[in-house]
């Protein structure tokens, strides 16, 4: 019987382990996604970019502001921050609905705007596949209408893109005192 040259051995080995081996999963389309807050305010469903929101907490105790807009529910202290608290669904006409231990605040923090955002409900963190992305609807007459930068149109559901940027930017948000 003659002996395998090292060489011989090593291919052999080689052959004998890609006959067994594995086959790599097959490929599949990585679909792209948005991820966003979702938050539910006057019957829509909305979500806001993570870039926007830095804390999400339950509405705090909060101290009445006399001479302001209606919407300027207040001032809260949060962790030694004073955060000021707007009723998004009162400075867009409407109010709040459902039950009060539902909603919650978005906090928001831009160059110096530093405010909490009062909505109806949370729905947490929203992966949406960006292959569902429209633009903002035309027909949407709401009065948050300026507001909407975009949708996500999935079956029967609407997710509507709230551009917080815009909201800090109108000028009518941030004239808070009453006239």
């Amino acid at each position: 019987m003659q002996s395998q040259s090292p060489y011989l051995a090593l291919v052999d080995i080689a052959r004998r382990a890609k006959a067994q081996a594995a086959g790599l999963p097959g490929r599949q389309e990585v679909k792209p996604y948005w991820t966003g807050i979702g938050f539910s305010l006057l019957g829509h469903r909305f979500v806001a970019s993570m870039d926007d929101v830095v804390e999400l907490l339950e509405v705090p105790q909060y101290t009445f502001i006399p001479g302001a807009q209606p919407w300027v529910r207040g001032v809260a202290n949060v962790r030694g921050r004073l955060l000021p608290l707007f009723d998004l669904a009162v400075f867009f006409g409407g109010q709040l609905s459902g039950p009060r231990q539902r909603r919650r605040v978005l906090v928001v923090e831009h160059e110096k705007i530093y405010a909490g955002l009062i909505v109806d409900e949370l729905h947490g963190m929203q992966h949406l596949a960006l292959e569902f992305a429209r633009e903002a609807p035309g027909d949407l007459s709401e009065p948050f209408a300026p507001m909407v930068s975009g949708q996500f149109a999935l079956q029967q559901d609407r997710w509507l893109v709230f551009d917080i940027q815009a909201l800090i930017s109108d000028f009518q948000f941030m004239d808070a005192a009453a006239h």
